[in-house]
C-alpha cells in the first residue's frame, strides 16, 4: 500500500491510532488506524477491528458453521463514509462439544476499508458491534467504538496490514495457481444430492474448506475431506447440499468457496448446474 494523507481534520475532530477498548475480562473490541490507499479511482482509508480474547475463548466468522453467532456490523452513524466494507481473515475450523464451528480462538483484526462521500471533510468511524464468544458457555457481546480518520499510518499499520494478507484471495474457478478450485460437480446421493469439489494444492499441504450458499439462510454443513479420492496434489471434498431455505433449490445457485492451506487462502465464486 502507498500512504496518502488525504483528508484535513477539523480542529473539532483529531485522528488517533485506536478508540479505547470496549469490553470486559472476557473480550474487548476497539478501532484501530491504518494508511489509507487507492482503488479505481477512489481514496480509501483502512483501518480495523481488533477483538481481543482472553486466553480458551473463541468468536465467529462471517459464516459460523454448525453453531454460533456471525459479527453484526452498524456504521450507520460514522461521518461522511459513504461505504464502510469489512474484510475477513482466513478462519479456521474449530471442534468442540457443541459440533464443528468456524471462527478465531486467539485475538483478530478485521480490516475495513472506508470510502468517504467527500475526500475534503473528515471521516469518523462510528461501529455498533454485536457478536458472540464462547468458551463453556457462549455470551453475545456488543461493543461500540468511534475513531476519526485522516488516513496517515499509525502505530497499528502492522497489525491491518497482517490482517489484510490473511484475507483470501478473489480467484476463478481453474485458475492456474498453487491453490485453486477445480472441478465441481453435483451428484445424486441417498439423502440429499451433494457437491463434489477439488481443490489442487501442493502436495503434502492439507487444504480446509468452507461453503457459503448464496443468502445467509443458507445453512450448508461444513465440506468434509474424501481421503484418496483425487489424484497427486488435489484434494477432493463432498458438501451435501442440505440446510437450503424452504422453496430454495441448488440449480443454478452460486455458492462461494474459501480454501485455506498453509498460509494461502483463496474465495472463488461457482454456480451449480
Amino acid at each position: 500500500f502507498v500512504a496518502l494523507p488525504i483528508l484535513g481534520l477539523a480542529p473539532s475532530v483529531r485522528a488517533a491510532d485506536a478508540s479505547a477498548w470496549d469490553g470486559d475480562q472476557h473480550s474487548a473490541a476497539r478501532l484501530i488506524a491504518a494508511a489509507s490507499t487507492a482503488a479505481h479511482d477512489a481514496r480509501i482509508l483502512r483501518a480495523g477491528v481488533e477483538i481481543r480474547l482472553a486466553p480458551g475463548w473463541k468468536t465467529y466468522w462471517r459464516y459460523p458453521g454448525d453453531a454460533g453467532i456471525p459479527p453484526a456490523f452498524d456504521f450507520s452513524g460514522s461521518d461522511n463514509a459513504k461505504t464502510v466494507t469489512v474484510l475477513w481473515p482466513a478462519p479456521q475450523k474449530i471442534a468442540d462439544s457443541e459440533g464443528v464451528t468456524i471462527g478465531y480462538k486467539t485475538n483478530v483484526v478485521l480490516p475495513l476499508h472506508i470510502v468517504p462521500l467527500d475526500e475534503s471533510k473528515p471521516v469518523v468511524v462510528r461501529m455498533k458491534l454485536d457478536y458472540a464468544i464462547c468458551e463453556r458457555l457462549c455470551i453475545p457481546v456488543q461493543a461500540k467504538a468511534a475513531l476519526p480518520l485522516d488516513g496517515t499510518s499509525g502505530a497499528n499499520e502492522a497489525a491491518v496490514s497482517a490482517a489484510e494478507k490473511r484475507v483470501p484471495k478473489l480467484q476463478a474457478q481453474h485458475a492456474a495457481a498453487p491453490l485453486s478450485v477445480g472441478r465441481a460437480i453435483v451428484e445424486a446421493a441417498a439423502g440429499p444430492p451433494r457437491l463434489l469439489v477439488d481443490i489442487a494444492a501442493p502436495a503434502g499441504n492439507p487444504v480446509t474448506l468452507f461453503a457459503e450458499g448464496p443468502t445467509p439462510d443458507w445453512a450448508l454443513p461444513l465440506p468434509a475431506p474424501l481421503k484418496g479420492a483425487a489424484g497427486p496434489g488435489v484434494q477432493r471434498f463432498s458438501i451435501a447440499l442440505d440446510g437450503l431455505p424452504a422453496g430454495a433449490t441448488h440449480k443454478g445457485a452460486a455458492l462461494r468457496l474459501t480454501a485455506v492451506s498453509d498460509e494461502q487462502a483463496i474465495e472463488t465464486v461457482i454456480r451449480l448446474d
